[in-house]
């Protein structure tokens, strides 16, 4: 019994062993390769539509914010005019001043 036991252990361990090496060498074939490119790729756009739906979703919810308050009468909030306004910022920093127009 102890026999028929084991062997039907090293016949389990043997099949699994068996199904892992032929899925890792069908991995490597041409149309294994292929497939997982594919799957990749696939993964790579469906993250991009993802990413440019949550930014159109942004620019809808920003752009309503901005209706409601010309709407309303009131100045636009801008973060970045202090910014714009700083003449260390900008071109000069990147093109000389003989380089710009």
């Amino acid at each position: 019994m102890r026999r028929l036991f084991w062997l039907g252990i090293g016949l389990a361990v043997g099949v699994v062993v068996v199904r892992k090496a032929t899925r890792t060498a069908q991995a490597y074939t041409p149309a294994g390769i292929a497939s997982g490119l594919s799957e990749s790729a696939g993964g790579l756009v469906e993250s991009l539509r993802s990413f440019v739906a949550d930014v159109r979703i942004g620019m809808a919810e920003r752009e309503q914010e901005i209706h409601e308050a010309f709407a309303r009468g009131e100045a636009f909030d801008d973060q970045f005019a202090e910014l714009r306004e700083d003449p260390r910022i900008g071109d000069r920093e990147i093109f000389p001043e003989e380089h710009q127009r």
